[in-house]
């Protein structure tokens, strides 16, 4: 009897533990293991569904309608943030400046420029982001390119000023963050826990993607004043994840589960799965590795048809621009795997596409990005697009 109690409770106890690797910690910090690997349509591949039947998938394929260009005549437009009671905020890289978008005339308005954008290369002014507690203290975040550094910075907005006298002087939260004419991420986003997240790039030094110490190469996890955030997997540290190239997609599921898009370099892009510690193997792993210290991604795709920026998350499925692939690609999920191949829209249609945003109600806002130095700009380029999907 004795033997047979402890069998029991041995079943009982594995059964528990499976239960508790398929769901969330509630605060983005528990995930399930990656599946295995599948080859989807052309190229892009994705991990096989995990099996989880607490976890339903959404269609395997889907459909996407531009209802309409919101804005054009847009100027290498970087980061979007939507303002609550309307209105669009986006970033232009190398002006340095932000202008608010009416999303139902188009009307641009400029609130003004950020002082201490040095942009050159893939550097300048990028992602902004909206702080938590906007309503009241009117803050506008932002990622940018010094002549020194990348750095985090926070801005009172004031919409009773003249336009281009809107945006407050610049405070600096966080530097250090290494700069180069490639890969400075960029990405800013708060997370459902409060925090704010931020995707770095190594600059072109492979090294310091695995360098624990280094910022470069990384997802950051901060306090809005830019401090470490409690609960970081290296005590006293801002790392929250690490070993990736180019990090510009931030985005979270229903679950408060984080995703991130990642440049390759000559073979596979990749959309991963966060984990807290997680070492996501650039530069010794591009794409899916055998080795068991790297976590793998959730899909992969060649650089050609990828190059992915911004992702946003919407009814179970990730969005995903991709700039060198000119489209948007779709990719529905079952947990923290892909459960069908992805499926890629809008090829070639708008050129290369930046950023990606839920706008609600199942549409995306979205931006081109043809202005960069890298597409061919066409009358009227770039713009914001208002897209159904589903």
């Amino acid at each position: 009897m004795i033997v047979q109690r402890r069998v029991v409770t041995a079943v009982l106890a594995a059964t528990a533990l499976l239960l508790t690797a398929g769901c969330s910690s509630g605060d983005g910090q528990g995930f399930p293991g990656d599946g295995g690997s599948g080859t989807a349509n052309g190229s892009a591949t994705a991990t096989a569904p995990s099996g989880r039947a607490t976890e339903s998938a959404p269609p395997a394929k889907g459909s996407v309608k531009v209802l309409r260009t919101v804005a054009d005549g847009l100027r290498t437009p970087w980061g979007l943030a939507a303002l609550p009671g309307g209105g669009l905020l986006v970033s232009s890289r190398d002006d340095a400046t932000i202008t608010r978008i009416d999303e139902k005339t188009g009307r641009k308005t400029e609130l003004g420029t950020v002082s201490g954008v040095s942009p050159a290369g893939e550097g300048g002014l990028l992602g902004i982001a909206l702080s938590p507690g906007f309503a009241s203290d009117r803050m506008i975040y932002a990622y940018f390119t010094s002549a020194s550094d990348n750095r985090i910075v926070r801005m009172l907005y004031d919409a009773a000023k003249p336009a281009g006298e809107q945006l407050g002087a610049p405070d600096t939260i966080f530097k250090g963050i290494p700069k180069g004419f490639i890969h400075n991420g960029g990405r800013i986003a708060f997370g459902p826990d409060g925090m704010l997240y931020a995707g770095t790039g190594e600059s072109g030094d492979r090294g310091l993607a695995q360098d624990e110490k280094s910022l470069g190469g990384k997802i950051l996890r901060l306090t809005p004043e830019g401090e470490p955030a409690a609960g970081n997997p290296f005590p006293g540290s801002p790392v929250y994840s690490y070993g990736h190239r180019n990090v510009q997609g931030l985005a979270w599921d229903s679950r408060q589960r984080l995703f991130a898009s990642e440049f390759g370099q000559d073979t596979w892009d990749e959309l991963n799965a966060i984990v807290p510690g997680g070492n996501y193997g650039w530069p010794d792993a591009e794409g899916r590795s055998s080795d068991r210290r790297f976590r793998n991604p959730v899909a992969e795709w060649h650089t050609d048809e990828a190059s992915p920026s911004g992702i946003a998350y919407v009814d179970g499925v990730i969005w995903m621009a991709a700039l060198k692939g000119r489209r948007l690609w779709r990719i529905p999920l079952r947990g923290t795997s892909a459960s069908a191949a992805p499926q890629a829209f809008l090829t070639g249609e708008y050129g290369r596409l930046r950023t990606v945003v839920p706008a609600g109600d199942g549409k995306l806002w979205l931006v081109t990005s043809n202005t960069d130095g890298r597409g061919t700009p066409k009358k009227g380029d770039d713009r914001v697009l208002e897209v159904s999907v589903r």
